[in-house]
């Protein structure tokens, strides 16, 4: 597990395109991490790079903020996601044989919540943080979408999650996003 992630580069004032990201203006691009070394890092980095390319859109850097994830003192989080959840299953039919590997979950599905659970869990795990976490309750989801990601499709949706657990824990999740895959931008939670 890659211990960070990133939101979209997002233009508010961008006149909105039909099946596009809309571009142009000024934005921000968020990128996380529940790791405060590699959070430095990007910072230093970025402060000293005036263009980024991405995906053939050049990005001028105009300023670099640190944002400290909120403290979650009485132990809960509603966290909702900017960016589709990617979460895989079993694979398993009804019947308990495996009929795919690539076994996306969407939130409404059986098997969505006991693997989201333990996604969380097993991230905690990763970073040495306290991997008592609870998904109390999913609160709303988004559409299905799909994302080609040169190695194959990902199917995800956005969701929000109501949490429980140890306030460090709850900041390093809303540090680093939800679900799987997000070193490659999905699962990333709102500011």
């Amino acid at each position: 597990m890659a211990p960070f992630g990133f939101g979209p580069p997002t233009f508010p004032q961008a006149r909105r395109v039909k099946g596009r990201y809309a571009v142009g203006g000024h934005g921000y691009l968020e990128l996380g991490s529940p790791l405060h070394v590699v959070i430095q890092a990007w910072a230093r980095i970025l402060s000293t790079t005036p263009i980024i390319d991405w995906g053939g859109v050049a990005l001028h850097v105009e300023g670099v903020n640190i944002v400290d994830p909120p403290a979650f003192t009485d132990g809960t989080a509603l966290l909702r996601t900017v960016t589709p959840v990617v979460m895989k299953g079993s694979g398993r039919g009804p019947d308990g044989i495996r009929t795919t590997r690539q076994a996306f979950l969407l939130p409404w599905e059986p098997e969505f919540a006991g693997y989201f659970a333990q996604s969380l869990q097993r991230k905690a795990e990763t970073i040495g943080v306290d991997p008592d976490i609870t998904l109390e309750q999913i609160t709303w989801a988004g559409a299905k979408r799909s994302f080609d990601t040169g190695k194959g499709k990902k199917v995800g949706a956005q969701v929000e999650v109501r949490l429980r657990g140890a306030p460090e824990t709850l900041s390093a999740l809303w540090s680093w996003g939800l679900g799987q895959a997000t070193s490659a931008g999905f699962g990333w939670v709102s500011a």
